[in-house]
């Protein structure tokens, strides 16, 4: 299983946001969104909390377990 971050993607577009915009309003570096856009990215809680706080949405509004297609 991995962790897939395209619903945090689609929900900034939704919401016309830059992933350099949620960077600065979350408080985390912009490498760090850049590594969630390949799936199975190791993310800490710690940012996901941050992301989820900047945006006021819940862990499920923005990643999902997906199936590991490595194999």
């Amino acid at each position: 299983m991995a962790a897939s971050y395209k619903k945090l993607f689609k929900m900034l577009i939704d919401r016309e946001m830059k992933s350099k915009d949620l960077a600065e309003k979350a408080g985390i570096s912009p490498a760090t969104l850049a590594k969630m856009k390949r799936d199975g990215a190791t993310i800490s809680s710690d940012v996901l909390v941050k992301i989820c706080t900047a945006l006021d949405c819940t862990v499920n509004d923005i990643m999902e377990i997906v199936p590991d297609t490595k194999n």
